[in-house]
C-alpha cells in the first residue's frame, strides 16, 4: 500500500467492528449455502448437475452481497473530506488528484478483493464438487471484481457531485439498483423488437451484472419471454462496464481540484420584473392557503414536529410538493394513455407490472432518504437535545416525524390510479386483482417506511443509517427476485415460493398474474409477513428513541 491515501481508508474501515462482523458472517454464510446443496448420499452424479446447482447458488449470493455492501464505501468517501475540510488540505498537499483518486479507488476495491478472497473456500469447494470448469469458475469472479469496479466508480462520481453523505448514498443505490435490475426491465417488455428499440434494449440488459452471471452459469437468459438470443451477453458486459468505468472516474478526475468547492446559485429574479402572466400565476398558486403567513395561523392545531420536518426537508418545502404533485400527475396521465393505446400490443398483466414496477422503484428509492435519517439527522446534529427539551412526548415526536414522511407518500401512491381505473374499464374482469394490487402498494408503503425508519434509528451517522435503510429494503425487494431468476435450475418451487413470499414487489405481480409470477400462492402470508413486521419495526423504533431519550 505506497499510497497513503489508499493506506489511511482501508486502515479506518478494517478497524471498525463491523468489519469484522462481516468477514465472518460472509465466510459462515457462504459455507452454509454451499452445506444446503451439498450431496448427501456418497455417490455423486457424473454430468455434475448437482456441483452445478451448489455454483450457481454461490454465485448469485455473492453477486448480491457485492452489489448490497460494496457501493455504501465509495458514495460518501469524497463527500466526508469535503464536508470536515479535509479534501481542501488534500489538494493543498504534494498529492496529486489522480494519487487521491487512486487512493480512494484502490481502498475499496481492496475491501472488495478481500470479500472475494473470504468467498475463495466455498467457491474452491463447489470446484471440488466436478461439473464446473476452470473457465467457468475464473469468469464468475471476473464479473465480479468488474462489478466492483463498475459500482466503485459509480459511487466515487456520485460522491463528487454530493453535497451530503446521505444524499450520495441514496443516489448510488438508486444507480447500481438501476444498472443491475432496472436495466433489464426493457428488454423483458420488448424483447424480439427490431429497429434502433430493439438493439437499444439488447444493449441496455448487457450492462446488468445479473444477465451476465446468468449467462456464464446457464440459468437462462434474463429478461427473455420466450424469444431466442444468441449475444454474447459476459463479452458485452465486461466492454460496457469498462468503458462506464472508465467515464466516471474520468469524469471524477476533471473534478477534483478546488472547483469542486463551488456552487453556481441562481441570482433569483424580483416578482415584478416577470412576465405579466408569471405574475398572475404566481397571485393565483399563493393565495391564502399557499400564502405561508397566513399558513401559519392553523400550525398551532397541527404536530409541531411534522411541521419542523416540512419546513426543513426539501421534499417538505410548499414549492417541492407542488412539483411532486405536478410530477405525480404527469405520471398518471402517461401511464393512463399508455393503458388505453398499448393494451392492443400487450397484455393488461404487462400493463399492470409496469405500474406496480413505477411505484415499488419510488417507493424503495424515495422513503428510506425521508425515514432512515428521522433520529439519526437529530442526534448527528444535535437537534435531538432540543426535542428532550420540549413538553413533547416520545410518542407525539415519532408520530410527528412519521407523518411527514405519509403524506408525501401518499402523493407517490396516488400517481397511478388513474391507469388502474383504465385498465379495470378496460378489462371489467380484473376490478378483483387491481383492488388486491392497491392494497399490496399500501402495505408496502407501510412497511418500507417503518422498516427503513427503525433500520436508521439504530444509527448515529444519517449517511450510515440511510445505507443501512437501503440495504434492509434491497434484501427485502431485490434478493428474492434472484432466487426467482434461478427457479427450476437450481432453486426448487417451494424454495421459489418461500423466497418471494418476504418480496412486495413479487406479491404484487402474483396478483396481477405476470407471467413468472401466477404460479405462485404469495397472498395473504405476504400481507401477514408485511403487517407483522411492521409492528415489529414500530416497536424497535418507539424503543430505541425511548432508550436514547434517557439522560445518560
Amino acid at each position: 500500500m505506497s499510497n497513503s491515501i489508499a493506506s489511511r481508508e482501508l486502515t479506518s474501515v478494517l478497524r471498525r467492528p463491523q468489519m469484522l462482523w462481516l468477514q465472518c458472517g460472509m465466510a459462515v454464510g457462504f459455507a452454509l449455502l454451499v452445506l444446503l446443496r451439498w450431496p448427501t448420499d456418497a455417490r455423486i452424479a457424473l454430468s455434475g448437475v448437482r456441483s452445478q446447482e451448489v455454483f450457481r447458488l454461490f454465485s448469485y449470493g455473492l453477486l448480491t452481497v457485492l452489489l448490497l455492501v460494496v457501493p455504501g464505501f465509495p458514495a460518501s468517501s469524497i463527500v466526508r473530506e469535503k464536508q470536515s475540510g479535509t479534501l481542501a488540505l488534500l489538494f493543498n498537499s504534494p498529492l496529486s488528484a489522480w494519487k487521491i483518486l487512486e487512493g480512494k479507488l484502490v481502498a475499496t476495491l481492496a475491501l472488495a478483493g478481500l470479500m472475494l478472497c473470504v468467498s475463495l473456500p466455498a467457491g474452491a469447494a463447489c470446484y471440488a464438487l466436478g461439473g464446473i470448469s476452470l473457465s467457468e469458475f475464473g469468469a464468475v469472479y471476473g464479473i465480479l471484481a468488474l462489478t466492483a469496479i463498475l459500482t466503485t466508480a459509480l459511487g466515487l462520481v456520485i460522491s463528487s457531485h454530493s453535497s451530503t453523505s446521505d444524499a450520495a448514498v441514496r443516489w448510488t443505490y438508486g444507480f447500481v439498483l438501476f444498472v443491475s435490475v432496472g436495466s433489464l426491465v426493457p428488454y423483458h417488455f420488448f424483447a424480439g423488437s427490431t429497429g434502433l428499440l430493439g438493439n437499444s434494449v439488447e444493449w441496455l440488459r448487457c450492462l446488468s451484472p445479473v444477465a451476465a452471471m446468468m449467462s456464464i452459469l446457464g440459468a437462462g437468459d434474463a429478461g427473455m419471454r420466450g424469444v431466442a438470443s444468441t449475444l454474447d451477453v459476459p463479452s458485452r458486459f465486461v466492454l460496457l462496464s469498462l468503458l462506464l468505468s472508465g467515464a466516471c472516474l474520468a469524469w471524477t478526475l476533471f473534478r477534483m481540484n478546488h472547483r469542486i468547492f463551488d456552487r453556481a446559485r441562481s441570482a433569483g429574479m424580483v416578482t415584478n420584473e416577470q412576465p405579466l402572466n408569471v405574475q398572475v400565476a404566481r397571485a393565483i398558486m399563493f393565495f391564502f392557503f399557499l400564502d405561508p403567513k397566513r399558513r401559519s395561523m392553523s400550525i398551532r392545531f397541527l404536530n409541531p414536529v411534522m411541521v419542523k420536518e416540512f419546513r426543513c426537508r426539501r421534499f417538505g418545502r410548499l414549492h417541492w410538493l407542488l412539483r411532486l404533485v405536478a410530477f405525480c400527475a404527469v405520471a398518471s396521465l402517461a401511464l393512463t394513455i399508455l393503458t388505453a393505446t398499448r393494451t392492443i400490443e400487450w397484455d393488461v398483466p404487462t400493463i399492470g407490472a409496469i405500474m406496480v414496477m413505477m411505484q415499488v422503484a419510488l417507493l424503495v428509492l424515495v422513503t428510506p432518504s425521508l425515514t432512515a435519517g428521522l433520529i439519526s439527522t437529530e442526534r448527528e446534529s444535535g437537534g435531538w437535545v432540543l426535542l428532550q427539551m420540549t413538553p413533547l412526548s416520545i410518542w407525539r415526536i415519532v408520530w410527528g416525524k412519521l407523518l411527514s414522511v405519509i403524506l408525501t407518500l401518499a402523493i407517490l401512491l396516488c400517481a397511478t390510479l388513474p391507469g388502474y381505473l383504465v385498465m379495470v374499464y378496460i378489462e371489467p374482469g380484473y376490478r378483483l386483482e387491481v383492488q388486491r394490487v392497491v392494497v399490496c402498494l399500501a402495505f408496502t408503503a407501510v412497511f418500507v417506511m417503518l422498516l427503513s425508519a427503525a433500520v436508521g434509528c439504530l444509527f448515529r451517522k444519517t449517511a450510515t443509517a440511510t445505507a443501512a435503510g437501503y440495504v434492509a429494503l434491497m434484501l427485502v425487494c431485490v434478493a428474492p427476485l434472484l432466487v426467482w431468476l434461478g427457479r427450476d435450475a437450481p432453486f426448487g418451487r417451494s424454495t421459489v415460493e418461500n423466497a418471494l413470499v418476504i418480496n412486495p414487489v413479487a406479491a404484487a405481480f402474483s396478483v396481477i398474474r405476470l407471467q413468472g409470477f401466477a404460479d405462485y400462492d404469495l397472498i395473504p402470508a405476504n400481507w401477514w409477513f408485511m403487517g407483522i413486521a411492521s409492528a415489529l419495526s414500530l416497536i424497535v423504533m418507539l424503543g430505541q428513541t425511548y432508550r436514547i431519550s434517557k439522560p445518560v
